[in-house]
């Protein structure tokens, strides 16, 4: 039984200067008020909103370091240096990678190559096993992407095995700065770089554009790595405004119409060529196919070849003739196939084993732990659990002798404090309020999940247990003609700090026949029209939702709030509403 929403309409933009704004640039006053909603209350700022400008990026040089990484790279060209580009095995930092290794390939610099950590061997981060392997391959220099800034000790012992770090993160560092020869991190304390809200592949991406200009490298020869770096701010879930609006748009751009021969070999995988792609298809479809290969355990054990799944999602990245490409994506996809098997399995058993248990449906918390699941999945699992519970999540398994796991959040509520709050039990933690990741002894499971549960009891409000579905406005069908769906559609590209809108309509009802389609026949599709405009019908779709699909096909009148898109389906396109909640009016 899905969890009863608290629908919330957010407040309304001051309504003379909606009315005078709608005035000025020729738009109704529902999309003016997103505008003011946004804090965007004058015809200049729409402009500048309407329109990002690659000019309005900030100077890579106001980052801290960003001189001295820019000289020794400089160096490490010149002398012909062994370069080893390092990052995370996620999106993020296998985008990153790739940006980086393919400007310098760009640049014409040969020693080059690359690492990306095995989940299950090296671990997160930069690992002793990765500095050892640099060693013995004569590597001098290593830029670590996505990672690396709580690295003090790693990094102090790559500098006596005679290995410079630089590092280019945008996690909060720790009180102590690794020793590197720089530190590239917009969250450090002492960097007065206008923007933190980077993603780990766009402090990289800061950093090729310190190099294109010290260099006398116009800004047009790097745009071209644009597409990779929309890739991990749609991924990574930055918010998505300031520098990186104005990056994701560029970015868009690119994917749209010429994206490199790894990311179009990921699309026709999806089915999204000829599609105008979106930040939802990314986070949706693109994302989760190169995200998996990073999650999936190898089988290779070679550690000259330092193999990982994270490893083939690079090298999917760079490749730049077709054919070779598109064995990559098929490669990445099988990957992402076995992912969503597994995660399917592991997630049915948490479901399975929490309802046999009364006593954790009791609980404002879930800690589960089971040492034979993957690694690599229970982040996602975690999420999912939080779709039927609603509430903070902590997900364990067993990996190199320690139970490791993650965590996950509901809006609202701080979990990176909660984590903290079990500290002296981990080995190692780190994260942000709504995820966070951790480790600790076997010993210690017990008494984790006794504290975790018991802070979350003592701090957590109880209406943050309810999920909430925020409203934009109230809409008519009649509203949304092509114009407004045109104009709507400028306020794109939509994530965090810039939500997607939603819409809400009352007196609505299905016409014709309402079905559950889908494998497990859990998605509501129907063709609503509204009471008021009965001639006005639009077709709607309501994902994991059929709890509702009798009242419907009645033709009984419902409440519903909704995003508007776009639906591709035989080579049409047509408008859609992607229903968030539905609450039949009695």
């Amino acid at each position: 039984m899905p969890i009863e929403k608290r629908w919330v309409v957010k407040p309304q933009g001051d309504r003379a200067t909606v009315e005078a704004l709608a005035t000025q640039l020729g738009m109704s006053t529902v999309l003016t008020n997103l505008l003011v909603q946004r804090g965007i209350d004058t015809a200049e700022k729409a402009k500048k909103f309407f329109s990002p400008a690659l000019r309005d990026l900030h100077d890579p040089f106001l980052m801290k370091d960003m001189d001295k990484a820019v000289e020794r790279i400089e160096k490490a060209v010149k002398a012909g240096e062994k370069v080893m580009i390092y990052g995370d095995y996620d999106v993020d930092g296998t985008t990153a990678v790739a940006l980086v290794y393919k400007f310098l390939s760009q640049i014409g610099h040969k020693n080059l190559s690359f690492y990306i950590p095995d989940r299950y061997v090296d671990g997160y981060g930069i690992s002793i096993r990765s500095i050892d392997h640099a060693v013995r391959k004569g590597v001098t220099l290593v830029i670590a992407l996505d990672c690396g800034i709580k690295a003090v000790e790693k990094v102090a012992y790559a500098k006596q095995k005679g290995v410079d770090f630089i590092i280019c993160d945008h996690h909060l560092p720790a009180d102590e700065i690794p020793e590197a020869v720089a530190v590239l991190d917009p969250k450090r304390t002492d960097c007065n770089y206008p923007f933190d809200e980077l993603s780990g592949c766009g402090v990289g991406f800061k950093l090729v554009e310190a190099y294109a200009r010290r260099n006398n490298i116009s800004f047009s020869e790097i745009e071209h790595l644009l597409d990779l770096l929309v890739v991990s701010i749609a991924s990574d879930i930055v918010p998505l405004v300031d520098e990186n609006r104005i990056l994701a748009h560029y970015g868009l751009r690119k994917l749209n119409a010429q994206p490199s021969k790894g990311l179009l070999s990921i699309i026709k995988i999806c089915g999204l060529q000829g599609h105008n792609i979106t930040i939802d298809d990314i986070v949706f479809k693109i994302g989760p196919r190169i995200n998996a290969a990073g999650r999936m355990r190898m089988d290779e054990d070679d550690e000259n070849a330092a193999p990982s799944g994270g490893h083939a999602a690079v090298s999917l990245l760079i490749e730049g003739n077709e054919q070779e490409a598109a064995k990559f994506g098929e490669v990445i996809d099988s990957f992402n196939q076995d992912r969503k098997s597994i995660d399917r399995n592991v997630t049915q058993e948490a479901h399975d084993y929490i309802e046999s248990h009364p006593e954790l449906k009791a609980l404002k918390s879930t800690v589960i732990y089971n040492p034979k699941w993957m690694k690599g999945i229970v982040g996602i699992v975690a999420s999912r659990l939080i779709e039927t519970y609603y509430r903070p999540t902590v997900v364990l398994t067993k990996s190199n002798g320690f139970v490791t796991g993650s965590a996950r959040s509901v809006a609202g509520f701080d979990l990176y404090q909660a984590v903290e709050s079990c500290s002296d039990l981990l080995e190692n933690f780190g994260g942000h309020m709504y995820a966070a990741g951790l480790t600790m002894r076997e010993e210690n499971v017990a008494e984790f999940t006794r504290r975790f549960n018991d802070y979350v009891e003592r701090n957590i409000d109880p209406n943050i247990l309810v999920p909430q579905v925020d409203i934009d406005s109230e809409l008519l069908f009649s509203d949304i003609t092509d114009e407004f769906y045109h104009q709507l559609n400028n306020f794109q590209p939509f994530g965090p700090g810039n939500s997607a809108p939603v819409f809400m309509t009352r007196g609505a009802s299905n016409r014709g026949d309402a079905k559950l389609v889908g494998v497990e026949c859990d998605h509501l599709r129907m063709d609503l029209i509204q009471r008021q405009k009965p001639h006005t019908s639009i077709p709607a779709i309501a994902f994991q939702q059929p709890t509702h699909y009798e009242w419907v096909r009645a033709g009984k009148p419902i409440s519903v709030c909704y995003q508007i898109v776009e639906n591709h389906y035989r080579g049409t396109v047509s408008k859609q509403l992607r229903v968030k909640d539905i609450k039949p009016e009695r």
